[in-house]
């Protein structure tokens, strides 16, 4: 027997004694969970450190526990990152209205810090909002796993008739290594909350993170239910040739197309977390330095390795120019003068990705930067205009530092453009017009839209967050979570009494037992 087989018959083993379903199991291991982020945050740091080559700093992790917000060490930065990642927090914990006051309301540049991979940007990108999810699981949780009552007829006006959200079983989770944490654990703690078993997959592309949770995680959570595999694709492979009650899976279309058709063969529900082109319409009559400080924000975080990244611009010939100019002002503010030489701009995964994202440029006019160096896999921020829609940069979702700019004569062309492809994760409109913002939603569609900003939809759990069509299926955060990795089951509990409202429907079927229902 294979050690991947192994792990999914100690998981089912665990799954049916019974021991995952209790409301409190549930809570303490959620708890561990957290209390896992905040005792090993170091080593945390310094895998992703090591996997994906982003710069360490010291922080206050104290602060960022109890209160909320991170202090950082860099003076110039205490402000910005204090503020962002209160905002982050709060959206985590509050409705959309309130994230949405903060993201319009607050001085822009705070929410610009260039992007920090640090132990704070770890904090900001990856463990904060797993914590938010962890609270607000634990808040929530005995409200979400309580039978839910459901509207009666005539016919079950005396009986009991609700929903009773159940566990599905063993659930398979793939993560992915650009944010390896996040796109990781946020399904666990899901799975955790539903009541399930879940055998962990962590990307082999991050081996020291992969090892961090092999080795830390079963001294904090049940080993049993929540086993975490490591290893390659035949690792992978094997694991998908076990009958599961659910995979989730976080990555690119291809490879969710083999990992849905080896759950087909067990007829197991999937989610696919996937990616694709995600649009960014730019309205002439925006505020374009802001609108396009927020696009540069959203695209270069995590150098561009980001599923709901801003993958191209669309605007009018109009204000191209002035586009680039404040796109390369934000650069320059974000980054220096020189990004290669700046401790918070990352770097591209790996030489494989790098050669990829490199030749996508060949038949496109760099307008801003360029800068590549192939031994320390470094892109420069980069903007291409005099795009065409058979340009190479326009075959595939982009997952790197370029940003092409493609004209058109204005909304309607836009959304002709967008609709001609495949539907996206997430698209951007920047629009001080509610019309056209409502226009574009209406006559479009993706896995999310966001206006006037990029990326923070992420952060709201109250908000579903996945793909639809080539983007994938499926939704998560928050309860969205829990009622996904969950069986809703319709319940009906009648009594063994009123025998002769039930005489219609026993034979022989004469129109005098009918009369009374015409």
């Amino acid at each position: 027997m294979s050690r991947e087989q192994k792990a999914v018959e100690c998981a089912r083993k665990a799954f049916l004694t019974g021991r995952s379903k209790p409301l409190e199991h549930r809570i303490r291991q959620l708890k561990n969970l957290q209390r896992f982020l905040l005792e090993r945050e170091k080593e945390i740091a310094e895998a992703i450190k090591k996997d994906l080559n982003k710069v360490e700093r010291q922080t206050d992790r104290h602060s960022v526990s109890e209160r909320g917000v991170c202090v950082c060490v860099c003076v110039s930065m205490c402000i910005n990152i204090f503020v962002f990642v209160f905002a982050a927090y709060v959206c985590t914990r509050t409705s959309v209205s309130v994230c949405m006051y903060l993201s319009s309301s607050m001085s822009i540049s705070i929410f610009y810090p260039p992007f920090i991979q640090s132990e704070a940007g770890t904090q900001l990108y990856e463990t904060l909002g797993l914590e938010g999810e962890i609270v607000l699981a634990v808040k929530k949780l005995a409200e979400w796993v309580a039978p839910r009552p459901v509207e009666k007829n005539l016919l079950t006006i005396s009986d009991t008739v609700y929903i009773q959200p159940e566990p599905l079983g063993v659930v398979l989770i793939i993560g992915a290594w650009n944010y390896p944490w996040a796109v990781t654990i946020q399904p666990l703690i899901g799975a955790i909350a539903a009541g399930n078993a879940a055998v962990v997959k962590p990307s082999e592309v991050c081996v020291h993170t992969a090892k961090v949770m092999e080795d830390l995680l079963p001294a904090y959570i049940d080993k049993e239910l929540y086993p975490v595999v490591t290893g390659g694709v035949s690792e992978t492979q094997e694991l998908l040739r076990q009958r599961f009650d659910h995979v989730f899976y976080t990555g690119n279309s291809m490879v969710g197309k083999l990992v849905m058709e080896a759950a087909a063969k067990h007829l197991t529900p999937i989610t696919l977390e996937l990616g694709g082109k995600s649009p960014c319409y730019i309205d002439k009559n925006c505020d374009i330095p802001i609108a396009c400080r927020r696009v540069t924000w959203g695209k270069y975080s995590n150098c561009g390795q980001t599923c709901i990244a801003p993958d191209y611009i669309l605007c009018e010939p109009s204000i191209q120019d002035r586009v680039l100019e404040e796109i390369k002002k934000s650069i320059k503010a974000f980054y220096t003068e020189d990004p290669k030489t700046c401790p918070d701009y990352g770097r591209i995964i790996n030489q494989r990705h790098f050669k990829r994202i490199m030749a996508m440029t060949e038949d496109s006019t760099i307008a801003i930067g360029g800068d590549s160096d192939e031994s320390t896999c470094y892109i420069a921020p980069t903007v291409l205009k005099d795009v065409q829609v058979n340009s190479k940069v326009m075959q595939e979702e982009i997952f790197g530092p370029l940003l092409p700019i493609l004209t058109v004569s204005g909304v309607d062309e836009a959304i002709n453009f967008i609709n001609k492809g495949e539907k996206p994760l997430a698209l951007y409109i920047f629009s001080p017009d509610d019309k056209v913002i409502k226009k574009v939603i209406a006559e479009t569609s993706s896995g999310g839209v966001l206006a006037n900003d990029c990326l923070v939809h992420y952060s709201v759990s109250a908000l579903p967050f996945g793909g639809v069509g080539n983007s994938g299926m499926g939704s998560y955060h928050g309860k969205f979570s829990f009622d996904n990795l969950s069986h809703l089951r319709g319940c009906l509990i009648k009594q063994l009494k009123m025998e002769g409202v039930n005489d219609m429907r026993y034979p022989p079927h004469t129109a005098k037992k009918l009369f009374w229902h015409s």
